[in-house]
């Protein structure tokens, strides 16, 4: 495996992959990244369940499951990444889950979602990215103010990339997560390693 020397979480669009998906996953689970977020929002629960099934043989232990807590426990992952609103609403003991993840908005939200369990938060959007096109992005004062909020790790999402990295460690995140990089780079661990840098 290659080294990072930042913490990168990629999220997952398997719209975006030209080539083949469940490839691309394995290539990624074999990059420096710490996790993988199969968020894959447009899915029936079903539907969701039958491609987690598949992307766990692909990213093995990287894999963090997006809002179904029920498909993260029939397939025994034990990492989960969140919305606020499920969180709160979570229906499966956190005691399952290893890791729990959840995508934060503001400081207050941060602080509930320590509060309720989280291992790590993202936080964002912080750059101007087209998955967010014609939102606001929030910044790097936004994220500071996130950071110093709670004591969990907290990595940035939106817009990253190698020029603006070190400025979301600047405000006090551990890393960041990245979408449409990962999903339709030419070259998948070359991506990750200069990013990671």
């Amino acid at each position: 495996m290659i080294i990072c020397m930042s913490e990168i979480i990629c999220v997952t669009n398997r719209k975006l992959c030209r080539d083949d998906f469940f490839r691309r996953l394995e290539e990624i689970a074999q990059s420096c990244v710490k996790g993988i977020i199969l968020r894959e929002k447009d899915l029936t629960e079903e539907e969701y369940t039958a491609l987690a099934k598949e992307a766990k043989k692909a990213c093995g232990e990287k894999l963090i499951i997006h809002t179904h807590e029920k498909t993260a426990k029939l397939l025994g992952v034990k990492k989960i990444h969140m919305p606020m609103s499920a969180l709160v609403n979570m229906q499966v003991d956190k005691a399952l889950f290893e890791v729990i993840g959840a995508s934060c908005h503001s400081a207050q939200e941060a602080e509930k979602a320590q509060e309720l369990g989280c291992t790590y938060i993202t936080a964002g959007h912080i750059f101007a990215t087209d998955c967010k096109k014609g939102l606001q992005p929030r910044g790097t004062e936004f994220l500071k103010e996130v950071c110093e909020a709670v004591h969990i790790p907290v990595y940035a999402i939106g817009g990253i990339s190698n020029e603006n990295l070190h400025l979301v460690k600047e405000a006090g995140a551990v890393g960041a997560c990245v979408m449409s990089g990962g999903m339709v780079c030419e070259n998948v661990l070359k991506y990750f390693e200069d990013l990671g840098r």
